[in-house]
């Protein structure tokens, strides 16, 4: 795809990064947004964004919404603790629902596309979030890619490599691909190490033990 530049939205979590080292060299991608909505872990997913950033060479911009924090009371931005329950339940991803944020964020990547003239935005939706949250599903893809049809000029269509894939799928293809997972943020809470508690950590454990890449429990967790 020689002719073609892409976005993609960064958190700084496994599925971002491993849609960025899957996707950089076919889909050039130049740019990654990073978005400060007073989520507890915001410093770190800067922090990390920014060198993953600098790992691939491309442009980093940090996107602040401040509004979004005083519009939700879910447990990721508010004082609520964050719950240390199983990923996949309806009660669990209530806790840690912020008001259309992928479709919010999209949007935005959106008009960065219509004026520079990216023709795609990658986001790391996947199957294991998608059973549970409806905006990381293929209809959800693939019709907002048909919104920004009609509410762009430069038509980008969204991306999403990891859209069958599960979280070990995940880990998996990314080692093979030399995705460097030392950089990963994932952790939902505000400490300088993943608190290894919280459903997002639950899953990045559960699946670099099923990918038996253990160096990456301690690095990253604190744990031998």
């Amino acid at each position: 795809m020689p002719n073609n530049k892409s976005i993609i939205l960064l958190s700084g979590g496994l599925d971002s990064l491993a849609a960025l080292g899957i996707c950089k060299d076919e889909y050039g991608i130049e740019l990654a947004l990073t978005f400060d909505y007073g989520q507890k872990s915001a410093k770190f997913e800067i922090e990390t964004s920014k060198k993953i950033c600098e790992y691939y060479n491309i442009e980093h911009k940090i996107i602040k919404l401040d509004w979004l924090k005083d519009i939700t009371q879910t447990s990721l931005v508010s004082d609520k603790d964050i719950p240390d329950s199983d990923f996949g339940t309806a009660e669990s991803a209530k806790q840690v629902w912020v008001p259309n944020r992928n479709g919010l964020f999209l949007n935005i990547a959106a008009a960065y596309a219509d004026s520079y003239g990216y023709n795609y935005i990658i986001f790391g939706a996947n199957k294991d979030e998608g059973a549970t949250f409806p905006d990381n599903t293929e209809k959800f893809r693939s019709d907002i890619s048909k919104v920004f049809e009609l509410s762009t000029l430069a038509k980008p269509q969204v991306v999403a490599p990891l859209i069958n894939y599960t979280k070990d799928d995940i880990v998996k293809v990314a080692i093979e691909r030399n995705v460097p997972l030392e950089y990963i943020r994932s952790c939902y809470a505000s400490g300088i190490k993943h608190c290894g508690k919280c459903e997002s950590c639950n899953h990045l454990k559960n699946a670099l033990i099923n990918n038996n890449a253990l160096k990456y429990i301690k690095l990253l967790f604190g744990e031998e």
